[in-house]
Parts: C-alpha cells; structure tokens; sequence
C-alpha cells in the first residue's frame, strides 16, 4: 500500500538503449514510485542488457530451459499464498528448478581478513549468514566450475572497511582497490570471469558503501546490496535488495519471534532510535515525538533494557512499526517489524523492497513518501480496520521468508536470496 505519488515525470530518460536493442522508456524521476520501480523491472527483463558469453556451455542451455520452464508455470499448487507475490506460480516453479538445477562455484582465493569471514552479528549480519550457509553447502556448491551457473565472490563489506578503512580519514580508495585487485587476480587466474564479463558473478554485501565500492569492476556482476537505492545505481532485475538483519544472538536467531495478536496491539505506530542518523529522523521526530500523542510512540533512543526488552515489547504490542531511512535507504526496522510480525511502514523514497522481483510487497507493508511524515498519523488511520488486519495476516504469512535459521529450511531467508540471485540470472541471461 503505497501513500504519496511523486511529482510528474521529467523528460531526461533514466534507461538509454541502442536503436539495435530498443526497450520501453522509463523518465528520470526525483522520487520512483513502487509502481515505477515495477515498470523499470518488467522493461530490463523484457530486454536484458547483459554480455551474450564469449562461448557457450551447457549451463546456458540449463538457463535456457529454465526461463522457458518458468514462463510456463503451471497453476499454483498448495503451500504458498499467493497474495504476497508478483506471480506465485512462476516463483514457485522457478523455487523448484533452483533446487533441481542451480550449481554455484566458489571461488578459494582472497585475503583471510576479509574473505571467507562470514559476521553473524550486528546490522550487517546478512551477508555473514548467506556466507556460512553457502559455503557449507553441499547441495547447490560444485568445486567444478563448468558446470557451474553462478560464481560466488565470498568477500565480507563489513570486514573489509574493518580491516582497511582508515577510520575519519573519509578514504574509500584502498577498499575500492582490494576489490578491483581482488577481480583483476580472478579473471587472470580462471576464464569464467572473462567469459561473461563478471555477468554470472555474484556477491551479497550489506554495509552501505557496497554501491560505490562495486560500481566499477564489478558492475556487471549481481549485486545482492542492502543499500538498494535507485539513485545509487541499483539495477532492476540484475541487483537484489538484500533485506539487512539485525542478528544480536548467534546462537538464537530466532529468540523472540512473533508478536502479540492485532486485539492486543493497542499502540498504533512505534518508532525509536537514532534520531542523529541522516535528515528524515529529526523530521519525523519533530512531528511525532516527545509523546505529543499517545496513538504515535515516537522515541529517540530507548532507555537501555536487559535484551534490548523495551524496544521489543513495543514492536510485538504494536499495529503499524515505523522504518525510516537512516544515511541511507536501508533499515533492519523492516525485517524487525517482520520479525515481530508488526506491520511496517516504510518511509523511504527510492528504497528497493527486499525480494522485490518475487514479493508483493504493497499486500503486507505500508509505503509512506518522505515528504508525507507530516500526514503519517492520518494515512494510518484512513487504513480500514478490515484491510490492516489482512496486512497483518500476510505479515505472519511472508514471515518465513525473513528468518535465519541455524540449518537452512525450505523458503527460508537464505534460500530466498540466492532464488533472487538465481531468479535474475535467468532473466537477464541472453545466449550466443
């Protein structure tokens, strides 16, 4: 459910193409709506731009099949619910060819402080969960990589700015060459890379610089980033928006799901934290804040509690669980809100939803412009009570899709972040 349209179209286009190749034209917006960000994906999978190999392999005649498979799906079977999906039937046939088809190659090479170090706590976590999980894989994983139809960048963001950054001296340079370094080493060493141009290559990266410190060597490759931020490069249908997890016990991912049931959620919207961290906080905070009224719980900071009790207890008794952009777009407010099965309001102009080639995220999730935080308690409240407690519904529903688990299960979080990575290459795969 998407509140507050942007300002008209302006004529610049935001995709150019060769006459060869022509694609419908999506117009440079200051702010792309979720209905722009649709049209942008269906238009790049419609007509990919990516590197047609140097040669052939018989794994691109499994993706072949594949997109031909998915593009037939049959009718949809039991288990899934279909309202929380762009199409349910294609997303469950293509779920089944990942798991009958997908081979991944790893590859062994990088430097130990920052490859291969997979950090299972922390805002980052994300990317050090996919990691363990994918590299103890024994079902998708193939040491032979020409049967392979992806090939894993196992490097971890937060490690690398830990192990190179330079703290204050606001000098990416020497993590934007490790990277480069590190790609240049893999394309000397095997052809794969050279193949495809780093087209079949992927890396699944959660610390906020990840768009700069990619955009050149490894823009071809698939991106799955937390800052999934249009403006900054983000690339529908080829990048997935990794969803950013706030692990604080590796031990009990799990500790503390769910929520209380929408009779007992008596507080209509709750926020807390940084109010320093970017511009949109103190506005929100300004409107909303110093308990001017008791429906918005409104907070800075909490006062500390025992296993962050207090800010828990709000997210499980409330309706709607507020996630505003921080520096950047991304905020593990939208997983925690999942998580605690509240429904989320995200306010961030030209923020890609996790999963947003597969998920429907306007069936389960509230979408506020920037611009419309003066008006938040109003679009909260001209919701339908019948129609928030179909969202909530769908929340608990979509919910297993957001979990980490300490042995992967079927549709679980890292399943659908390599489906997404697998998903994209199929789509944007074009043969010799």
């Amino acid at each position: 459910m998407e509140f507050g349209t942007s300002a008209p179209p302006a004529p610049p286009p935001l995709v150019h193409v060769s006459a060869k190749n022509p694609r419908l034209t999506v117009f440079e917006k200051e702010v792309l709506s979720l209905s722009d960000m649709s049209e942008a994906l269906i238009q790049n999978f419609a007509s990919p731009s990516t590197m047609i190999p140097r040669w052939s392999s018989k794994a691109d005649e499994e993706l072949v099949l594949a997109k031909q498979l998915i593009e037939s799906a049959p009718p949809l079977k039991d288990g899934l619910y279909a309202a929380l999906y762009r199409n349910a039937s294609m997303f469950q046939r293509s779920y089944e060819l990942m798991e009958q088809m997908l081979k991944v190659y790893i590859y062994k090479e990088g430097d130990t402080r920052i490859f291969h170090r997979p950090p299972l706590l922390g805002i980052y976590a994300s990317e050090g969960w996919f990691m363990k999980h994918m590299e103890a894989n024994r079902h998708f994983v193939t040491k032979k990589p020409k049967e392979a139809h992806l090939f894993y960048l196992p490097f971890s963001s937060l490690q690398l700015e830990e192990t190179l950054y330079v703290p204050k001296s606001h000098d990416r340079k020497p993590l934007i060459q490790h990277l480069e370094d590190y790609a240049d080493m893999i394309s000397a060493k095997y052809p794969f890379w050279n193949r495809t141009e780093g087209t079949d290559h992927f890396l699944v990266a959660c610390h906020d610089w990840v768009p700069s410190e990619t955009k050149r060597q490894m823009a071809n490759c698939i991106r799955a980033i937390c800052n999934s931020d249009v403006k900054e490069g983000f690339k529908f249908g080829k990048d997935v928006s990794l969803p950013e997890t706030n692990v604080r016990k590796s031990q009990n991912s799990l500790r503390d799901v769910g929520g209380k049931p929408p009779s007992k959620r008596k507080t209509l919207a709750f926020y807390a934290g940084n109010t320093l961290h970017g511009y949109l906080r103190p506005i929100l905070l300004q409107y909303w804040g110093n308990n001017t009224d008791p429906d918005m719980q409104i907070h800075g900071t909490l006062p500390r509690s025992k296993d962050n009790r207090n800010y828990i207890n709000y997210m499980k008794r409330s309706k709607y669980c507020i996630c505003p952009r921080g520096y950047e777009v991304n905020s593990p407010r939208v997983v925690e809100a999942i998580f605690f099965e509240c429904v989320p309001v995200i306010i961030s102009d030209n923020f890609v939803p996790p999963f947003f080639e597969t998920l429907n995220w306007e069936s389960f999730a509230v979408f506020v412009a920037e611009k419309d935080v003066p008006n938040l308690k109003n679009i909260l409240v001209s919701i339908p009570k019948k129609t928030f407690l179909q969202m909530h519904m769908r929340v608990k529903k979509v919910q297993q899709h957001f979990l980490w688990h300490p042995k992967p299960l079927k549709y679980d979080l890292f399943h659908m972040i390599l489906h997404s990575i697998w998903y994209n290459r199929v789509f944007q795969f074009r043969p010799r």
